[in-house]
């Protein structure tokens, strides 16, 4: 059987307004997020023995109905009324519960994936609709463009020309639980949100806008991320934020070597997690 070999980048969030909670527990938001090249990589191959199958490198990874990815195969078995399986192996590089969208990314790279191997011939939207059923963030890993996401992050439209930058991604490896962070969330928002620019000019320009509501609960509840912010920013991060729930912190670097130079100082010493990346 065809095997593909595909990749799954993750995500950082440049901007995360809560705007409400909606009746279906929910909450509307407005978020730029913004993909990178820190990826997962998936083989995925369909077998003639029934059944999905997930093998997957990282401990505490579900290998069935409770993985995102397992789901995203069987949705796309349902629709082509196959009775073929599947064989998902995921090689995880994105820190897992992160603020990254890894589990979300591998799922729709999935969707992807399957789309081809089963000729379904699903349009980008007919994914993305299917790819909202299973997690917020689906939708934008099948977009492939930096976006502009409201509703629940099922509406996205692209940004187009945004400046490339380096990206320094620091994890220190609490346990964040996004469920809890939005439960814990104190809406507080009055007043009309500020107007967002159609393109983005530079660096200075994407940096004067960040902003996360969700560090107001996760900062205060670990110290280290507003800690690890600073840091960045003492190490020359032109910016800094935490990534959607959290716990990973970036910071938006001009070049390479900088960036560099503050992850050796800034987790010399620690087990987190930390790597030096490039938008896409």
């Amino acid at each position: 059987m065809t095997t593909l070999s595909l990749t799954a980048p993750a995500k950082i969030n440049y901007l995360l307004d809560v705007i409400r909670r909606r009746p279906d527990g929910y909450h509307d938001l407005r978020m730029i997020m913004q993909r990178i090249n820190l990826c997962d990589t998936i083989s995925l191959t369909l077998t003639d023995v029934p059944g999905i199958r997930v093998i997957c490198n990282a401990e505490g990874v579900p290998d069935g109905p409770d993985n995102i990815a397992w789901k995203a195969a069987q949705v796309m078995l349902d629709l082509a009324a196959s009775d073929l399986g599947a064989a998902i192996e995921i090689t995880k590089n994105i820190p897992i519960a992160a603020g990254l969208g890894g589990g979300s990314s591998d799922a729709a790279t999935v969707l992807m994936g399957m789309n081809e191997l089963l000729q379904l011939r699903l349009t980008e939207q007919q994914l993305m609709d299917t790819g909202c059923k299973l997690g917020a963030d689906v939708p934008f890993f099948i977009f492939k463009k930096t976006a502009l996401a409201e509703g629940i992050g099922e509406k996205l439209t692209a940004i187009q020309n945004m400046p490339k930058c380096w990206i320094l991604l620091i994890n220190p490896k609490v346990p964040v639980s996004t469920a809890w962070v939005y439960r814990s969330l104190q809406l507080t928002r009055t007043g009309e949100l500020n107007k967002l620019p159609e393109f983005f000019d530079s660096v200075d320009h994407i940096v004067s806008f960040l902003s996360n509501d969700l560090e107001s609960v996760t900062i205060q509840a670990f110290p280290v991320i507003a800690d690890i912010k600073n840091r960045l920013l003492a190490w020359g991060a032109a910016g800094s934020m935490m990534s959607g729930s959290g716990p990973t912190v970036f910071g938006i670097f001009n070049d390479y070597e900088r960036a560099e130079a503050a992850r050796r100082e800034i987790t010399a010493g620690t087990n987190w997690f930390a790597a030096t990346v490039e938008t896409l």
